[in-house]
């Protein structure tokens, strides 16, 4: 694996509010418009966001680094429990929300996300998070557990020990000019407040892999709210890492007994890498659909 092709593996490692409506990003054939979206006063940043449907308990989207709601979830969104009530955030100096004089942290973001669920009114809540955005999401669940009702985590690992060999060492080696020309950096170019903060955005990310500990698994197992696991065969964290959440969880005991099934669940899909999980539209929407129905 080239310097290039770890930095585009790693992208992701990872009610009466009062909102500053700009127009809404030019949609692509496989997204649908948002019935709302704009800016709120959140931590001292304008963050963006945009809301789908109206009817049952939110799911919220929480994108990866380097990226925005389009590049993580523009094929998912339109088959994500269609007709169903959908926030979708966009962090910290990326995508359309300006970065602000803070350093970029997992456990900031997610501070982040219950502030702006609290300008939403909105009391609970099921997260959905990809790559860098299923850390946030894990932290926010562990932070304000009463506020997550489930959790879905896709393409991330809570240990270092969980991601891919040499992974971590190869992002060692990369320079913000190697994503030029990646969809990530034209879309950042394209929504960006501030379209020439890339290079910033890039250091930030970096000070923050090189900082981020690993997550207690005390504190993982602890967890009440029913977690999903989705990763590819060929994705970030391993499949080993991914199983061993998954026990950390309940999960990983033979189901047909007097305790019938875990309420987490593990789901690895087949032929699947790290960026290529956000367009398995064939198996993710189902997967997901079918894990957040019911209580």
């Amino acid at each position: 694996m080239d310097r290039r092709d770890f930095m585009i593996a790693a992208l992701g490692s990872g009610i009466a509010a009062a909102t500053h409506t700009r127009p809404a990003a030019a949609q692509t054939p496989e997204t649908q418009s948002p019935g709302q979206s704009g800016y709120l006063p959140v931590n001292g940043l304008e963050m963006y966001h945009e809301v789908y449907g109206t009817d049952g308990v939110p799911l919220v989207l929480i994108h990866g680094a380097f990226s925005a709601i389009g590049t993580s979830f523009g094929a998912l969104l339109p088959r994500l429990t269609p007709g169903r009530k959908i926030i979708a955030f966009e962090m910290q100096g990326q995508g359309r929300t300006a970065d602000i004089d803070r350093p970029l942290s997992i456990g900031s973001m997610a501070a982040d996300v219950i502030a702006a669920l609290d300008l939403l009114a909105v009391e609970q809540a099921d997260l959905f998070g990809y790559s860098m955005g299923a850390n946030i999401a894990l932290q926010a669940t562990l932070d304000a557990p009463q506020r997550v009702r489930k959790l879905v985590y896709m393409s991330a690992a809570y240990s270092r020990v969980g991601l891919q060999p040499g992974l971590m060492e190869g992002l060692a080696q990369m320079t913000p000019d190697m994503m030029h020309g990646t969809t990530f950096y034209e879309e950042y170019r394209r929504i960006a407040p501030r379209p020439d903060d890339f290079a910033r955005l890039f250091d930030k990310k970096t000070a923050m892999d090189r900082a981020m500990p690993d997550v207690d698994e005390e504190r993982i197992k602890a967890i009440a709210a029913p977690v999903l696991l989705l990763a590819g065969d060929s994705d970030l964290p391993t499949a080993d890492h991914m199983a061993a959440f998954h026990r950390l969880l309940g999960g990983g005991r033979f189901g047909d007994t007097p305790q019938g099934l875990p309420t987490s669940q593990l789901a690895i899909l087949p032929g699947t890498s790290h960026i290529g999980i956000a367009h398995r539209t064939d198996l993710v929407p189902p997967i997901v659909s079918a894990f957040l129905a019911g209580d």
